[in-house]
């Protein structure tokens, strides 16, 4: 797939199948000491590793079979001879590969920001927000949610920050004060988002189609923004 342009429902398929592999950050962690360890491992170590319950720690290696990322080997535990042989976890690859070429054309995003330039703040402001929900919209389709809005608040606020960050946002949902936020520690858009702030408010839309579509109605409002001088773009959402 990495040599080969992607069409919209094949990037959406690709981009829904990582989300539902490494949308867990202990997930991921766990697929990396996958990669650390030759041998394998089991989900009772995993468990012991990152204080999970056993059927926890075995769901999330499960994910990652079911993507394709690990495999399942049937072995005895290193220094035991006696006994039922265990399952041991293993990565399939010796390198990491995600086996998809998500990339993000710079001269259409440059162009973009120019064009939204050239428009009154506030319409380029309300036209960006707009594109912003539609992807959104598809994003939360892609998912498999489609029809009325079926999670909670905090549930479907986690998959919005799960799929951003399968977009490049490097994104995450905290709680603060009363508050919810999605925390990005990564801007896809790069340098053209400082030259064009404005490009900001497709990010705000994409969370607002996304959650109109998982969870309801909801105003995001931005409260910083690396485009803006900030180390992180902080989204606030209130239910």
């Amino acid at each position: 797939m990495s040599g080969e342009a992607l069409n919209p429902t094949d990037f959406a398929s690709a981009v829904t199948a990582i989300t539902s592999a490494f949308g867990d950050p202990t997930r991921r962690e766990i697929y990396l000491l996958a990669h650390e360890t030759p041998l394998g491992l089991t989900a009772s170590g995993v468990a012991e590793h990152f204080d999970l319950h056993a059927n926890v720690a075995r769901h999330h290696l499960d994910k990652l079979v079911s993507g394709g990322y690990l495999e399942i080997a049937v072995a005895r535990t290193e220094g035991r001879s006696a006994g039922r042989p265990s399952k041991h976890y293993r990565a399939i690859a010796p390198t990491i590969n995600l086996d998809i070429a998500v990339r993000h054309d710079d001269i259409l995003v440059s162009l973009l920001g120019k064009a939204l330039s050239r428009l009154d703040p506030a319409d380029a402001a309300e036209l960006a927000e707009e594109v912003g929900i539609e992807y959104g919209r598809q994003m939360a389709a892609a998912m498999g949610d489609t029809g009325e809005p079926q999670r909670s608040f905090r549930s479907a606020l986690h998959a919005v920050a799960d799929a951003l960050s399968a977009h490049g946002f490097a994104a995450h949902a905290e709680q603060h004060g009363d508050q919810l936020r999605i925390v990005s520690d990564h801007c896809p858009f790069g340098d053209t988002a400082i030259e064009h702030p404005v490009i900001c408010a497709v990010d705000r839309g994409m969370v607002k189609g996304m959650l109109g579509s998982l969870y309801g109605s909801t105003d995001p409002e931005i409260e910083s923004s690396v485009a803006l001088g900030a180390t992180q773009c902080v989204t606030a959402v209130d239910a």
